[in-house]
């Protein structure tokens, strides 16, 4: 049993008969009345975002998970097939586990959540931002940068992102996977 001061960005915790992975949470101490942490939960299980407050000192109970390193290798439908970069034994994941399935391209390795007592997966944590080139964008006009305009761009995973106006097919541009948004343009 955990109680609120443990809390910590990717804490996975049981609570309303489901499992849940802490996205983020503030610890409050107001002036009056008692402390407390807001949180916002994610269901490992159904993928919904839930915002709850615990009072200060509330119990947790904590679910103990383990994380492997896994390479992304082909999807199949919903089936998304990736590969332990240590055993190169192969699991399946659904997509609805993945956080940003359109941005996994083939090869990207990331960490998978599984949950020690039932040996199951709970979730797939990506890298921080990916590169992808641009597949297809309207073609920018000149001297229309002024502003902070964007246009729509498809990337090499199928996915399309809001980017500046000055990106053009062919470029190699890194993406945060956390809210899908442009970051800026890679060199090589």
């Amino acid at each position: 049993m955990a109680s609120t001061s443990d809390i910590r960005n990717g804490l996975c915790i049981k609570y309303n008969h489901d499992i849940y992975k802490i996205i983020e949470f503030l610890h409050v101490k107001p002036g009056k009345g008692p402390a407390f942490v807001r949180t916002k939960l994610k269901s490992l299980t159904n993928g919904k975002v839930l915002d709850n407050t615990f009072s200060a000192g509330h119990k947790i109970d904590e679910v103990r998970v383990e994380t492997h390193e896994y390479q992304y290798l082909y999807a199949e439908g919903d089936l998304f097939n990736f590969m332990h970069v240590e055993t190169y034994e192969q699991i399946q994941l659904n997509k609805a586990i993945l956080d940003a399935p359109d941005l996994l391209k083939e090869g990207t390795t990331v960490k998978v959540i599984i949950n020690a007592e039932t040996e199951l997966p709970l979730s797939v944590d990506m890298p921080a931002s990916v590169v992808l080139e641009v597949t297809y964008a309207e073609p920018g006009v000149k001297g229309n940068t002024a502003t902070n305009a964007t246009k729509p761009a498809k990337v090499e995973t199928g996915a399309s992102v809001n980017v500046p106006l000055f990106i053009n097919e062919g470029d190699k541009i890194k993406i945060d996977t956390a809210s899908g948004s442009y970051m800026e343009r890679v060199k090589e």
